[in-house]
């Protein structure tokens, strides 16, 4: 069985780690790939007014097999965005996902956080990633008509966290 660690600091070698994560599950386009990158960068440097929060997954070896990326969302009290979450398709199906959002919840809390909200696209590749929200305990609480483009809408996802 494999051992997972868990950390919240950023160190450079994630950006790699995180550009080959998001790039390995064939939902991105090289586009996002880049975004993920930069907030990697601007977790980096401590210059990121937006607040950009990680917990990276590690395994064994301390290699980074998934992550997610989170914040408080300005102007607001105790809401937060899931802005990335992901795990290597070649470690997908173990739980890490879950056990990621779990972590990530959590931190939230401790953060005086009461909400989080997470985008997705309705397009029938991210219907594994719509019914994992719903799992969770997320509900649907918006749809953004053709947001992306035509025929692909934005679904916007929240959970009330329990203190």
């Amino acid at each position: 069985m494999t051992h997972f660690s868990y950390r919240t600091r950023v160190f450079p070698s994630d950006r790699e780690a995180v550009r080959e994560i998001v790039e390995s599950t064939g939902f991105f386009t090289d586009e996002e790939v880049e975004v993920a990158f930069e907030l990697v960068e601007a977790g980096l440097s401590g210059e990121s007014i937006s607040d950009y929060l990680f917990l990276f997954c590690e395994d064994e070896h301390g290699k980074v097999v998934g992550y997610t990326c989170y914040g408080r969302i300005p102007c607001t009290l105790g809401s937060f965005d899931l802005y990335w979450i992901a795990v290597h398709k070649d470690r997908q199906g173990l739980g890490i996902g879950i056990e990621l959002l779990v972590r990530t919840e959590e931190l939230i809390r401790e953060k005086d956080g009461r909400r989080v909200y997470i985008e997705t696209s309705s397009r029938d590749l991210y219907k594994p990633t719509q019914g994992f929200y719903l799992k969770a305990g997320y509900v649907a609480e918006a749809m953004l008509k053709d947001f992306y483009t035509e025929g692909d809408s934005k679904i916007i996802y929240v959970k009330h966290l329990s203190r």
